[in-house]
């Protein structure tokens, strides 16, 4: 349901990128002595160990495996047990359905580890995070096909307040199902509420309407919002609440007895939800509540979610019961979004594209804070797979193990064909290679736009820089293997460069001769990447930062041992006039400019280790502002005025090292000025 390092494979899910990306920021600030490493992805990478099936279960040869149930049986039994156990992750469901029928759904593990209580399938209810997106847009399409939504009309038409335009450019239907509204992702109060329930969706909507940072159908860009929007426009057209609607709709054709967007569920499910974990040996987490139900708000069982496949598949029809015309879900499965190159994953109709061994897959990923969960459709092959789990586990364990099988999964019974061995010539890669090299941030971090509020500080710390070596092949610090080390791409194609295990793509969009964007397999269809600006570049700001802040605290912790030292030695200060009182309005200057930018630095730390995205906090970050109006700027004419005092009244070699230490100061506090302009925390905004 949430967002940046990618390990290979299918690519982080747009809302666990988001989370990963803020567990780096809140490990950077801690370690802000030394910003090398705030540069450098994750807190952690799931282990390639992990991944890796046990010796019994190793994938065949090309030739594959033919897809039966004893023999998926054999495989899942191999690797699951062994692979929840070394994770640390409490229990997993996993379902594959293949020609309109179930071929196997089975649990692994506990759905209760306290109890003992195990998953079962048919009863032990997952939160699916993500995944939950697909009944949102299945219930868009039915009211498409019903001629009471247009996707390609404003989509004010349809709500009780207004979405701005982008440069006299509406929203629509279609930019929300490709992620392209051109929306900052917002997250405050994106999970709330208390034991009833989360706060009203459109309360929620008009609360927290994001900025727009590009015209709308031009960059994807990951968004909860979006999607919410797309719920309660449902809501407002069908006239019942969305939850209503989608269990009339959907979930009671399908038979789909054990499923909700209620929060909490109803009394007769809740005994069988699963506890979420962070480690299968601690104890259990609450139960999440995420405003945005639309994007993310699901419970459901695995043999339900194996009928939703089912119809899927069989062109909207389940038992019978037809929730879509087949034309309608031939329109959601074969309208791609290209934003950048048609040989990367695009976005569809509210559907993912996966590439794998050269078979087109669809679907989507869903992680919450605790429950990790994928669906994808083989459609040539009418088979379907669903799999969640309900920790994250050792180092991300879950997303290592999610990723394990779903390769090991294609890899057995959708075997590779011959990859491509087309290349460049080398002159030609050395070029394109030097033409991609830099740095950028993700779009959903609004990279073309001036940073909107205060937590675009995280920003600084989730760049990811693009090199080349002697050879032309292209590294990704945020594209890595399960080593934890940056894919190495080799160019196949102008501008398409192929992982050399052959398992990614990443092509890059030109403009004018100049690459203006780029995007690899597993992320594409919702986050591409694009060029940071020099002036809030981290290759310099972040190291700057780092050493005025060192700077100002060194200087205000020296401040009051000279006190100390002076009264102990019955010593009088040397300065006297106006540069005694420079010295000492630039010492409270310094103290404050740097004590205010670690308040800073330590909240969205604690705000990204803790994911308290909370309105509760609004009153410590206005507090936070309206310090940060008065100090900032005044520091940095007070460091200014000491240093131009210092030059013109004091001489000799202790004159020159206080006009060298006073310079420092006056450095540090215009960086610091230049930070808390550029990155908003001059301001009065509370939203982000």
């Amino acid at each position: 349901m949430y967002r940046y390092a990618l390990p290979r494979g299918v690519g982080a899910s747009g809302e666990e990128m988001y989370f990963k990306s803020l567990g780096a920021v809140a490990l950077a600030i801690s370690l802000f002595s030394t910003p090398a490493l705030a540069q450098q992805g994750p807190t952690s990478t799931p282990t390639a160990e992990m991944a890796k099936l046990p010796s019994g279960a190793e994938t065949p040869s090309q030739s594959g495996s033919v897809l039966s149930r004893e023999d998926l049986e054999a495989w899942l039994d191999g690797y699951m047990p062994y692979a929840l156990q070394r994770g640390d992750v409490a229990g997993a469901v996993v379902v594959v359905v293949k020609d309109g029928k179930v071929l196997l759904q089975k649990g692994y593990g506990h759905a209760d580890v306290a109890t003992g209580h195990r998953v079962d399938p048919e009863a032990t209810l997952f939160r699916p995070g993500s995944v939950s997106k697909l009944f949102t847009w299945t219930a868009v399409m039915q009211l498409v096909q019903e001629g009471r939504i247009d996707l390609d009309r404003d989509v004010n038409t349809y709500l009780d307040f207004k979405i701005p335009p982008f440069d006299g450019q509406p929203v629509t239907m279609r930019n929300l199902m490709t992620h392209t509204p051109g929306f900052q992702d917002t997250f405050r109060d994106l999970m709330s509420g208390g034991p009833s329930g989360p706060s009203p969706l459109a309360q929620y909507l008009k609360q927290n309407l994001p900025v727009r940072v590009y015209p709308p159908g031009q960059v994807p860009a990951y968004s909860n919002y979006g999607v919410a929007l797309a719920g309660y426009i449902v809501q407002r057209v069908s006239g019942q609440s969305f939850d209503d609607y989608i269990k009339q709709h959907i979930f009671a054709p399908l038979e789909m007895d054990h499923s909700t967007f209620q929060q909490p569920p109803p009394e007769a499910l809740m005994p069988e939800v699963a506890s979420g974990y962070e480690r299968a040996s601690e104890p259990a987490k609450p139960y999440e509540l995420l405003t945005v139900g639309p994007a993310g708000g699901a419970t459901t069982t695995g043999a339900d979610m194996a009928k939703f496949m089912i119809a899927l598949l069989q062109g909207g029809e389940y038992s019978g019961h037809r929730i879509l015309k087949a034309a309608t879900v031939h329109m959601m499965f074969e309208t791609p979004w290209t934003t950048i190159s048609p040989s990367l994953d695009r976005m569809l109709l509210g559907f993912y594209e996966y590439s794998r061994n050269n078979r087109r897959i669809i679907g989507h990923d869903g992680d919450t804070l605790w429950f990790h969960s994928v669906l994808q459709l083989f459609p040539d092959d009418q088979v379907g797979l669903f799999v969640s789990m309900n920790s994250i586990g050792n180092d991300g364990a879950a997303r290592a193990i999610r990723e394990g099988l779903i390769d090991g999964f294609a890899d057995r019974y959708f075997p590779p064909g011959a990859l491509s061995t087309s290349v460049v010539p080398v002159d030609v890669a050395r070029l394109h290679g030097a033409m991609l090299a830099g740095d950028y941030d993700g779009s959903a971090q609004g990279s073309q736009s001036v940073p909107t509020n205060f937590m675009s500080l995280a920003n600084l710390f989730e760049q990811n820089a693009v090199a080349t070596d002697h050879s032309g092949d292209v590294f990704a610090s945020s594209v890595l293997d399960l080593d934890g080390r940056p894919t190495r791409f080799k160019e196949i194609a102008p501008f398409v460069w192929q992982a050399v295990d052959g398992k990614e793509k990443l092509a890059a969009k030109v403009v004018d001769g100049r690459i203006v964007m780029w995007g690899v397999d597993g992320s594409s269809p919702y986050i591409v990447f694009m060029r940071t600006p020099a002036w809030r570049n981290a290759v310099w700001l972040l190291p700057l930062l780092a050493f005025s802040v060192i700077a100002l605290l060194f200087s205000a912790m020296a401040w009051p041992i000279g006190v100390f030292v002076r009264w102990r030695y019955g010593v009088s200060h040397s300065l006297q006039g106006t540069v005694a009182w420079s010295c000492r309005w630039m010492r409270v200057g310094t103290a404050a400019s740097g004590l205010l930018m670690l308040a800073w630095l330590t909240t969205i730390g604690a705000m990204a280790a803790t994911f308290s995205f909370s309105s509760a906090l609004d009153p410590w970050i206005v507090f936070l502002h309206v310090l940060s109006v008065v100090v900032f700027p005044a520091a940095a004419l007070v460091s200014l005025w000491n240093a131009w005092t210092i030059c013109t009244t004091r001489s000799g070699w202790r004159g020159t090292f206080a006009l060298a230490w006073g310079g420092v100061l006056a450095l540090s506090c215009l960086t610091l000025l230049w930070v808390a302009l550029v990155f908003h925390l001059i301001g009065f905004s509370v939203a982000f």
